[in-house]
C-alpha cells in the first residue's frame, strides 16, 4: 500500500488568492515602501478581482489583461483626479502576470549565467538526496537549464499538468461533460445516468428532478422506479493508495465529489458509496417535486428504449482544467483521465486511462520515454514523468498555435495569492509580498510523504516566458522541501527575485 499522503500539497485555500496582511511603515523617508505596498495592493486587487472577471483571454484573465494595458503607465494615470498642490501619487501597479506575448522582447536569457544562480540552490540539501530540473525558454522551446531532465521522476501532482493537457488535447477546451435522466418507454422507471462529473451540485440535482418531473407528469404515471447507472466508467472505484481523504471513490455518478461536509476542496472525510448517496439525494429532490418514487434506488442500467428528459452539463473543461491545477483536485483530476480514456476509445479505468493520457502526449510530441502516467492526480508514487516532460507541455500550452490548451498555463496558481501557492512566497511572519517572486511566478505543486515537486512558468529579467520543472525526492522536511523549490522558481526572476 502506498504511503501516507502529506496534506500541504492539498490544504484547503482561497482557489483565487485570499487577501494578506500587509506591512507597511509610516516613516516618511521609506518612499520605496509606499510605492510597493501600492504595487502589491494593486497586485492583491487584481487577484480579487480575478473570479468575477470571467473568462481568459489569450493566457489572461480579463482582470489581469486590463491592468496590464496600463503598465506603462505611471504618475497617477488611474488614481482619478489630482488636488492642486497635492504630491505626484505613486506608479500604477503593473499586473500581477505579464500577458503571454510569444514575441521575443529582450535578448535571449544567458544559460551560463542561469547555471550560475541555480547552482547552489539545487545543492540545497532540504531538497533531498535526488532532484532533476528543467527550464526552457518557451518561445524557443531550447533548454536553457538541466539537471536530469530525462530523468523519471516521482511528480506527485505536478502530473496534473499532463493529465490536463491530454483532456484539452483530446476534448478541447468546450467540453462540457453531461448528467441525464431518462424515462423507460413504459413509463414506469427514471434512471439517473452519470456521465462523470465530480461537480455535480445538489441545485443541479434539483434542477434535473424538476425536468424529470415535468416529463412523468406529461406522461400520466402514477408512480415510478428509480435507478442509477454508473456504467460510463469501468474497473475498481478506489484508487490504489485505498481509503484516502484526499479522493473519493472514482465513480460516474457523485455529488459535490463525494464530500460530507462543506469544503470544496482539500482533504475531506468521503462518502463509501457517492453514486449511491447521489441517486438517494434525487429520489428526495423527486419526491419533492411530486413525483412518487416506489422502493429504494437501485443500481442498473438505462433501458434501451428509454428516452433523455433531463439533462445536466457540467462547466466547460476549460474551467474544469483550471479547477485542477489552482487547488490541486484530486478527484476532478481523476475524472479528466477517464473523460481522455472514453475519448480515445480506451476503458474507462486507471489502466485505460493511463494509455489514453500516454497517447496524446505522444500525439502533442511530448518526450514520454520512461514516463508512467499511472493515475490522473499523481496520489500514485508509482507515477513517474520527467521533467522535460513537463516543461515540454507547458511550452504547447504557451504556443500560440494551440490555444486550446491555454488553460493548462491560466489555472496554474498564483504565488502568493491564489490556490496551493496562496501560503508560500512569504516571509517568516506569514505576510505576502516581501519577496520579490510574489505574484510574479505561476507554478502546480506537488507533496507526497518524501516527494516534493514545482512546475510552472515564469516571466525572466529579459521578458520572456519560461518554464521550469524542479522533481525532488528523499527530502525529510516538507516545509524546508517546498522553502528551497521556492528559492529556486524565484531565482528565474532574476537578482533579488
Amino acid at each position: 500500500m502506498a504511503e501516507p499522503v502529506e496534506e500541504p500539497s492539498n490544504r484547503p485555500s482561497d482557489p483565487w488568492g485570499r487577501i494578506k496582511n500587509l506591512k507597511s511603515k509610516r516613516n516618511g523617508s521609506n518612499t520605496w515602501q509606499v510605492v510597493a505596498g501600492s504595487a502589491v495592493l494593486g497586485l492583491v486587487v487584481a487577484t480579487g478581482a480575478v473570479l468575477a472577471a470571467g473568462p481568459w483571454d489569450n493566457g489572461q484573465r480579463k482582470a489581469e489583461r486590463q491592468l496590464a494595458a496600463a503598465a506603462d503607465h505611471t504618475g497617477g494615470a488611474h488614481h482619478g483626479r489630482r488636488l492642486p498642490g497635492a504630491p505626484e501619487p505613486a506608479p500604477s501597479a503593473p499586473a500581477v502576470l505579464g500577458a503571454l506575448d510569444p514575441v521575443t522582447r529582450s535578448a535571449p536569457q544567458d544559460p551560463a549565467s542561469l547555471r550560475t544562480a541555480l547552482a547552489p540552490l539545487i545543492a540545497a540539501p532540504e531538497l533531498g538526496t535526488r532532484v532533476a530540473a528543467s527550464v526552457v525558454d518557451t518561445a524557443t522551446g531550447k533548454q536553457l537549464y538541466g539537471r536530469g531532465a530525462a530523468t523519471p521522476m516521482t511528480p506527485a501532482s505536478t502530473v496534473k499538468i499532463a493529465t490536463a493537457a491530454a483532456a484539452l488535447s483530446a476534448l478541447g477546451p468546450d467540453h462540457r461533460i453531461a448528467t441525464t435522466v431518462r424515462l423507460s418507454e413504459d413509463h414506469r422507471t427514471l434512471t439517473l445516468v452519470g456521465g462523470g462529473d465530480p461537480t455535480l451540485t445538489p441545485a443541479a440535482l434539483k434542477s434535473l428532478a424538476a425536468s424529470a418531473a415535468r416529463a412523468v407528469e406529461k406522461a400520466d404515471a402514477t408512480g415510478v422506479r428509480l435507478t442509477y447507472d454508473t456504467s460510463r466508467y469501468t474497473g475498481p472505484e478506489r484508487h490504489p493508495i485505498g481509503k484516502n481523504p484526499n479522493l473519493a471513490p472514482v465513480t460516474a455518478l457523485m455529488v459535490d465529489e463525494g464530500r460530507l461536509d462543506d469544503t470544496d476542496r482539500g482533504p475531506a472525510t468521503r462518502s463509501e458509496d457517492p453514486a449511491g448517496d447521489a441517486a438517494r439525494a434525487f429520489a428526495d429532490r423527486l419526491k419533492k417535486a411530486g413525483v412518487q418514487v416506489t422502493g429504494a434506488p437501485r443500481e442498473a442500467r438505462a433501458p434501451g428504449k428509454a428516452r433523455t428528459v433531463a439533462t445536466h452539463h457540467s462547466a466547460p473543461l476549460a474551467a474544469l482544467v483550471e479547477r485542477t491545477l489552482t487547488n490541486s483536485d484530486n478527484d476532478i483530476a481523476e475524472a479528466l483521465a477517464r473523460q481522455t480514456a472514453i475519448a480515445k476509445g480506451e476503458s474507462a479505468d486507471f489502466a485505460g486511462a493511463r494509455r489514453a493520457v500516454t497517447t496524446e502526449l505522444e500525439k502533442l510530441q511530448v518526450p514520454t520515454a520512461g514516463a508512467r502516467l499511472a493515475d490522473g492526480s499523481g496520489l500514485d508514487r508509482e507515477g513517474r514523468v520527467t521533467p522535460a516532460l513537463l516543461t515540454t507541455l507547458l511550452a504547447r500550452a504557451a504556443d500560440p498555435e494551440r490555444p486550446g490548451l491555454r488553460h493548462v498555463l491560466t489555472g496554474l496558481p498564483v504565488a502568493g495569492f491564489t490556490g496551493t501557492l496562496s501560503t508560500r512566497y512569504q516571509d517568516g511572519t506569514g505576510t505576502t509580498g516581501t519577496t520579490g517572486a510574489t505574484g510574479l511566478i505561476r507554478a502546480k505543486t506537488g507533496t507526497l510523504s518524501g516527494v516534493n515537486a514545482l512546475s510552472g512558468t515564469v516571466v525572466d529579467p529579459q521578458g520572456r516566458l519560461l518554464a521550469f520543472a524542479f522533481l525532488a525526492a528523499g527530502s525529510t522536511a516538507p516545509e524546508a522541501a517546498e522553502a528551497a523549490l521556492d528559492a529556486l522558481a524565484a531565482a528565474l526572476t532574476g537578482p533579488g527575485g
